[in-house]
C-alpha cells in the first residue's frame, strides 16, 4: 500500500514526473488525463507549464517546439478515445457501478459545465480539471457530430498545449530563479483552474435550490 500511495504521489508531481519519465511520460500523461477516465487526478496544467519552464531553463533538453507538437498529438489523440468512448457507452455511462477513481459526479459537474458553455466546453473545458477529463466522453454521449468535435477537439487541444506550456517558456526564460518555487507555482494553477467547475457547480446548485418547490 505504501509503495502504491508513494507512486500516485510520484504521478502529482509535475518536476518529479518530469525528471523520472522525460518526456515520453509527460505525454503518457497528458494522454491519459484527456482520454481515460481514470485520469482525471492528474496534473495537466502544472505539468504542462513545468515542462515548458524546464525547458527553458535546460533542465529537460528537448526543443519546446518538439515539447508543443509531441503533447498537442496526445492531448488531441486523448479527446478522439474519450469521445468514442462516450459514443459506445452512451447513457450506460451514468449507470456505470461507481468505483474509487469514477464517480459519476464528476459527470454531473462536466454536464453542468457542459450546458453552461454549450460546444466551448470543448475548448474551455481543457483548463478546467475533471471537466478536461470527461468533456469529451459527455460530447459522445449526447451525440456531438464526430466532424464538429474533431475541430473543437483540435483547437481546444493546442490552445491548451501551448498557452501553457509557452507561459512556462517564457517565465524560465526571464526569470531563471523561478524554479526554486515550482510548487508554489503548481499550486497555484491548480487552484485557478478549478475556480471555473466551482463557480458553474455553485450555480447549478442555486438553480437547483430555487426550481425546488
Amino acid at each position: 500500500m505504501q509503495e502504491i500511495l508513494h507512486t500516485l504521489r510520484d504521478l502529482l508531481d509535475p518536476e518529479k514526473i518530469i525528471q523520472v519519465g522525460g518526456l515520453a511520460l509527460v505525454t503518457a500523461i497528458i494522454f491519459a488525463e484527456t482520454g481515460l477516465m481514470f485520469g482525471f487526478f492528474l496534473p495537466g496544467d502544472s505539468l504542462l507549464f513545468t515542462v515548458g519552464l524546464f525547458c527553458a531553463l535546460e533542465i529537460l533538453p528537448v526543443p519546446i517546439g518538439w515539447v508543443i507538437l509531441a503533447l498537442s498529438a496526445a492531448a488531441i489523440v486523448g479527446d478522439q478515445v474519450g469521445y468514442w468512448t462516450g459514443r459506445l457507452l452512451g447513457q450506460r455511462l451514468f449507470e456505470k457501478r461507481e468505483t474509487w477513481f469514477f464517480k459519476r459526479k464528476y459527470l454531473e459537474q462536466t454536464r453542468a459545465f457542459y450546458n453552461r458553455w454549450g460546444k466551448s466546453a470543448i475548448i474551455l473545458g481543457r483548463y478546467v480539471p475533471i471537466v478536461r477529463t470527461f468533456a469529451p466522453i459527455l460530447a459522445g454521449v449526447v451525440g456531438f457530430s464526430p466532424r464538429q468535435f474533431i475541430i473543437y477537439n483540435a483547437t481546444g487541444g493546442i490552445l491548451w498545449i501551448v498557452s501553457l506550456t509557452l507561459a512556462g517558456y517564457g517565465l524560465g526564460s526571464a526569470f531563471p530563479w523561478l524554479r526554486k518555487y515550482i510548487e508554489v507555482i503548481a499550486l497555484g494553477i491548480i487552484v485557478l483552474s478549478l475556480l471555473p467547475i466551482l463557480r458553474t457547480y455553485l450555480k447549478a446548485r442555486a438553480r437547483a435550490k430555487a426550481a425546488a418547490p
